[in-house]
């Protein structure tokens, strides 16, 4: 089985290493903003009932495989405990920025999707708590893992992940890591 939960500050490449990881080892993702955010809203901003986002959760929890990935953790004990991996992100919070930065204008020039309506509020406001993230939020993710830090692997940069799967795909294929 896999199960993986990778967390990690905004623009940290979570939704990238999932994507990337869901494809090759052919497990599905799921973006928790998508279960934060009430996706059916007319407004901007307007979070899921928290008992409707547990439930939600835990239907992705009892599949046989999956790949969580987003921000949060202080209502994802379950998670980590199921969670045969849990990915933290640590990447520079200076690279995060510009991700962010790259991210908000390809949405504005159409080469990029959004599912939130975004402007230069909401641009400001996501620079301002990318910079708080690491001492507060991710601070206390990592209390919350104590109990699962035998699963915990911090990662600095995005694609150190792959090679961890690709050196176990070669070993359990009897090929040389």
């Amino acid at each position: 089985m896999t199960k993986i939960h990778i967390i990690g500050g905004p623009g940290s490449g979570k939704s990238y290493i999932a994507s990337k990881l869901s494809k090759m080892l052919g497990v599905p993702s799921h973006d928790l903003d998508s279960l934060f955010w009430d996706q059916d809203s007319e407004y901007f901003g307007s979070q899921t009932p928290p008992v409707k986002r547990t439930e939600m959760l835990n239907e992705v929890i009892m599949e046989e495989k999956w790949i969580i990935e987003g921000v949060y953790y202080s209502w994802l004990e379950e998670s980590f405990r199921e969670a045969d991996y849990i990915f933290i992100l640590k990447t520079s919070v200076f690279v995060r920025d510009w991700r962010i930065i790259k991210r908000f204008v390809l949405r504005k020039v159409k080469l990029a999707s959004s599912p939130r309506k975004e402007n230069l509020k909401t641009l400001s406001d996501l620079i301002k708590w990318n910079h708080q993230y690491d001492s507060n939020n991710l601070v206390e993710a990592i209390k919350l893992m104590k109990p699962y830090k035998d699963k915990v692997i911090i990662l600095t940069k995005k694609d150190d992940v792959f090679k961890l799967f690709v050196k176990r795909k070669k070993k359990s294929s009897g090929g040389a890591a």
